[in-house]
């Protein structure tokens, strides 16, 4: 079960959901709650489970590789970032995060990206993934 309470851990997971857990896991979570899932790319998936988590897996290996919490998760990141705020009010608790112009993201170097509202400046989503998704074969499911 899901716990939309529970931390954002970056490199760990988050609504007592752990990185690098493999898709068959997930098969009554997506089931129950999972609308029709994106294909990214020829080997990625992205499965939005009841507007709260997005879990991205990686379909070579079947390790989720990306957590994202959405507009109904109730956990922060650092004790105190969660989704809904300012941005401004997330760069002064964590001023690791940088603004990515091509990806539009914040990105820290601390394993999270935030995708924030381009006119209000609040965060839509904070996302935690696996140290191995820079790597050159990631995609091939190498890690």
């Amino acid at each position: 079960m899901i716990n939309l309470e529970a931390p954002i851990v970056p490199w760990k997971g988050m609504g007592g959901i752990k990185l690098y857990s493999h898709i068959n896991e997930f098969y009554s979570i997506i089931e129950q709650y999972g609308k029709q899932p994106k294909l990214l790319g020829k080997y990625l998936i992205r499965y939005e489970i009841d507007n709260s988590l997005d879990l991205w897996f990686n379909l070579l290996n079947g390790k989720l590789f990306k957590i994202t919490a959405t507009s109904n998760y109730n956990g922060t990141l650092f004790n105190k970032i969660r989704v809904g705020m300012h941005i401004d009010e997330v760069l002064k608790i964590e001023p690791s995060f940088e603004y990515d112009d091509f990806e539009e993201v914040y990105c820290s170097s601390k394993g999270i990206f935030i995708e924030t509202d381009p006119v209000e400046h609040t965060v839509l989503w904070i996302s935690v993934y696996v140290k191995e998704l820079d790597n050159e074969d990631f995609e091939r499911g190498n890690w």
